[in-house]
């Protein structure tokens, strides 16, 4: 038994348990791992497929933000480093961190 998600234009739109590819229908499926020890992690509901690289990824959080080549989605500016006691809200508009309130 294996995990396959189902890909519609490069998204992930199901997950389902199932012998092979075969086993899950009409469609394009992709074989998924719990571990994410195949193609960077285990696919989610959203996340998006790039074919070329063959790797899953979650969607990206702010058209703003680039992907580097672990497939994290990193913003303009980092992160305050005081982040571990302290909550930050990423600010599009203004491309910078607001502070929120005490961790």
């Amino acid at each position: 038994m294996g995990y396959f998600a189902k890909i519609e234009s490069g998204l992930v739109t199901a997950v389902v348990v199932a012998n092979s590819a075969s086993d899950c229908g009409s469609g394009t499926w992709i074989e998924t791992t719990i571990d994410g020890s195949t193609r960077n992690k285990y696919a989610g509901i959203g996340d998006v497929y790039d074919s070329v690289r063959d790797v899953f990824y979650y969607p990206q959080p702010y058209p703003s933000y680039t992907l580097d080549g672990n497939y994290d989605w990193q913003s303009p500016v980092s992160i305050p480093s005081d982040a571990d006691t302290k909550i930050y809200n990423w600010d599009e508009d203004n491309r910078q961190w607001t502070y929120v309130r005490e961790a």
